[in-house]
């Protein structure tokens, strides 16, 4: 139910608007993974759903750049 809003949600925005998200997302990313290597992360299932949510913006944004292109 969650992942599929998630979903919608970045399906309505445009490619600039996913390339945001994206820098947003991966320096999450690196703060996560920094505060996993120094013990300090508490909640460690960020860690896949930021993953996850990154490489459904890519996905989206390879469909969208390829539906313009035909």
């Amino acid at each position: 139910m969650k992942n599929s809003k998630i979903l919608q949600e970045l399906k309505d925005m445009t490619v600039d608007q996913l390339g945001d998200e994206m820098i947003k997302l991966k320096k999450e990313q690196f703060n996560l993974r920094f505060q996993q290597a120094t013990g300090q992360l508490e909640n460690t299932a960020r860690m896949r759903q930021v993953r996850r949510t990154v490489a459904r913006i890519q996905t989206l944004v390879k469909q969208k750049q390829s539906s313009v292109e035909a």
